[in-house]
């Protein structure tokens, strides 16, 4: 396992300035989001429209490795599919091999999600890419016991494991060890029953713990920090404090 931390971040600092910014907090990794709104590095539409310029505008990542995309567009239908499958193209050429794509929204019929998943899967599978469900509350995979069901249904379909969503959401508590083994892609912060996201060390995440599930499941990814600013903190201190808590965990 490695350490890395997403873009999101750092939402404040212009996109060429996050890289230098994550080599000067040591890290030596970083996971890109594709988003057609808020925090991104390239826009998806961008992406499919030109998909070699995409390429070079990924690589200036001042020597970061790429740990894994997250995916997310506003556009439906055939776009929704050709935007995720032209950063397929992109991720195989960077060999970057998780895809975070979200769930679907509570409520939707469980056929329709199965569908789309699975559509995600084939694309991905051509270019070697695999794809990450992230566990989010308010969506279907805000259960672990749904998450599973998911990934049972659709061959080759991991998770992106947020274990904030089982520690504030409506299932706090409940184990998630059955979607541990199904895990490609992780995201990280400190939290408590009731906020997502706290200072590192006061919330209620056992990082050990998870850590020692991740090894069993011979679980060989990044962790990502993913957290964003609080107000009245040092942000960059908080990001640099829990790169040493889990890398000394490793």
């Amino acid at each position: 396992m490695i350490v890395c931390a997403s873009m999101e971040c750092l939402p404040d600092l212009p996109r060429e300035e996050v890289p230098g910014a994550l080599v000067d907090l040591e890290y030596t990794a970083i996971e890109l989001p594709v988003h057609s709104s808020g925090v991104s590095w390239y826009q998806p539409s961008a992406v499919a429209a030109n998909l070699e310029e995409a390429t070079e505008k990924f690589r200036d990542t001042k020597r970061l490795n790429i740990s894994a995309f997250s995916f997310d567009t506003d556009d439906t239908g055939d776009a929704y599919y050709e935007q995720f499958g032209a950063l397929c193209k992109l991720a195989k050429s960077l060999r970057v091999v998780p895809i975070v794509v979200p769930a679907a929204k509570q409520g939707t019929p469980f056929n329709e999600e199965i569908d789309r998943l699975r559509e995600l899967v084939k694309i991905a599978s051509m270019e070697g890419c695999l794809v990450a469900m992230k566990t989010t509350i308010g969506c279907m995979s805000e259960d672990p016991d749904t998450a599973a069901v998911l990934c049972d249904n659709v061959k080759g379909l991991g998770v992106c494991l947020d274990p904030s969503c089982f520690i504030t959401g409506p299932w706090q508590g409940k184990d998630f060890g059955k979607i541990v083994p199904y895990t490609f892609h992780v995201q990280m912060r400190d939290s408590t029953t009731s906020k997502m996201h706290v200072r590192v060390g006061q919330g209620e995440m056992d990082y050990a713990k998870l850590i020692g599930q991740l090894e069993a499941a011979n679980y060989k990814g990044a962790l990502s920090v993913h957290m964003p600013p609080l107000e009245d903190l040092d942000h960059r201190a908080e990001m640099r404090k829990m790169r040493l808590l889990l890398e000394s965990l490793l």
